[in-house]
């Protein structure tokens, strides 16, 4: 299934959905699967500036534990607790319901240097 087309794709494969000044960031569908079943999210900046290179939170799974990063600067103003309650929502639905955090961009320039989604799906083939 192709990443929906949207939204920009970093390296450690986040995705970044923009909305006027703001952004949506979550995990890809290729990130969901290498995990496999995820058990436990932390978001560890729920209020305040993140900068590029920030780990915004964790992600456990059965296999695994990661850390997600944050490829753009700006101040996080809203994080999806329901996802942190319950990440399985992750599993289910990574592209919408799953989201994790939404940033009020610093420089909404940044988003021009992450991937869009043709070249993050050639990325992962």
């Amino acid at each position: 299934m192709p990443s929906p087309t949207d939204r920009r794709y970093s390296q450690t494969h986040e995705w970044y959905k923009p909305d006027g000044d703001t952004v949506t960031v979550g995990i890809s569908q290729f990130a969901v699967d290498e995990l496999t079943d995820i058990t436990f999210l932390e978001v560890l900046t729920t209020e305040g500036q993140l900068k590029k290179g920030d780990v915004l939170g964790e992600i456990e799974s059965v296999k695994a534990t990661s850390e997600i990063y944050s490829a753009l600067d700006g101040e996080v103003v809203a994080v999806n607790q329901e996802a942190v309650d319950n990440p399985a929502l992750l599993n289910e639905d990574p592209y919408d319901k799953g989201w994790l955090i939404q940033l009020r961009l610093s420089d909404p320039a940044q988003l021009e240097a992450l991937m869009t989604a043709e070249q993050y799906d050639q990325q992962q083939a």
